[in-house]
């Protein structure tokens, strides 16, 4: 995230001819199409093999600048939709139009922005500790919580200092009324060290409270806290995370389109703990092998765990276009029904295999 500001904000305060051929105006458009197909087993039902949009990263288009408005500082927007390839339908997240829509200023303080934006805890997630960066059947977040974008919120992100990082959001909820459902509010702090990444992050938000029978409280607030890193070697990148979960908002299996459907739900886990290990090693010119194994101790009296194995494999044929592939199984324990997913879908069976391709522009 923080390079996307310091991108912007350099465009406009330093940028060459370069910039200014692209975008005289001080806006650039850039987008994701990405598609493949998906093969998936043990389904609850029957399961298909299909075209899916955005297995490895969402498919979307945008539009984002800047403006100088002093001698170090700029004015930066971003308005980004996704897109569905399968089908020519646009927005993500159930009734969202828009992944993410923010304006804000960014200059040597760092960047400060107001709209609908990544939460911090699933950036540390994605950006540090997936080795598939939140996409393709690997996907981390198939086991580990946390929502990926928060509305109405204020985030601030900048360094402190070479090498360390900081950054805050807060989520106002939207309703006037007595619940705290849509209220949220996160803080990271990151460390680069050479060879060496990581970065703490937590996310808390309030989802709205149902009565529903369960193994579980009515806890509603989801709690999801996450150490990452990643070492840089020579022979590829080393991945690990440890991560703690709280409030039946907080697993994977709550969907926030559709809250009261996860009190239907037995198997959502209100208290775990994950750890993720993988790797990205690169085997051949523009080839890179990928693996993963995240394990999931649930706390609750059901015991429900699941742990996740996952294999993969991205080949750029250009800076811009991969291919790739990838399988991940899901070992459901005690009535646990996690399911493989990617970038794009929360999929619906405990194994799946991804194929497909992908073009930045």
């Amino acid at each position: 995230m923080l390079k996307l500001f310091v991108t912007i904000a350099t465009i406009a305060m330093f940028g060459g001819s370069a910039a200014s051929v692209r975008a005289q105006n001080g806006v650039t458009t850039y987008g994701v199409i990405d598609a493949g197909v998906v093969s998936q087993k043990g389904c609850a039902g029957p399961c298909a093999t299909t075209v899916g949009s955005g297995l490895a990263s969402e498919s979307r288009i945008g539009i984002q600048g800047s403006e100088p408005v002093g001698e170090t500082t700029a004015a930066i927007f971003a308005l980004e939709t996704g897109v569905r390839v399968d089908t020519g339908r646009a927005g993500v997240d159930g009734d969202h139009a828009l992944r993410q829509v923010w304006v804000g200023l960014a200059g040597e303080f760092g960047a400060l922005t107001v709209g609908r934006q990544h939460s911090l805890q699933y950036l540390a997630l994605t950006d540090v500790a997936d080795p598939f960066k939140g996409g393709m059947a690997g996907s981390a977040s198939n086991l580990i919580g946390g929502g990926r974008r928060v509305d109405n919120s204020v985030q601030y992100y900048g360094a402190l200092r070479p090498g360390l990082s900081a950054g805050a959001s807060y989520s106002f909820k939207q309703q006037v009324d007595t619940s705290p459902a849509g209220r949220a509010w996160g803080m990271t702090v990151g460390i680069e060290r050479g060879p060496l990444t990581v970065r703490a992050a937590h996310q808390n938000q309030s989802a709205v409270r149902v009565q529903f029978n369960s193994k579980t409280s009515n806890d509603a607030v989801a709690r999801n806290s996450i150490l990452a890193a990643n070492l840089r070697l020579g022979w590829g990148t080393a991945y690990a995370a440890y991560s703690l979960s709280r409030g039946w908002a907080g697993s994977p299996l709550f969907n926030p389109d559709n809250p009261y459907g996860a009190g239907i739900a037995r198997t959502a886990s209100s208290n775990s703990r994950d750890v993720l290990v993988g790797m990205a090693v690169p085997v051949a010119q523009g080839t890179t092998f990928l693996a993963s194994y995240i394990t999931k101790d649930d706390r609750d009296l059901a015991n429900q765990d699941a742990n996740q194995f996952a294999v993969g494999a991205s080949h750029a044929v250009s800076r811009r276009t991969d291919f790739y592939a990838a399988w991940s199984h899901i070992r459901n324990r005690n009535g646990a029904s996690y399911t493989v997913g990617n970038a794009s879908s929360r999929g619906s069976g405990n194994s799946a295999l991804n194929v497909g391709m992908r073009h930045a522009f």
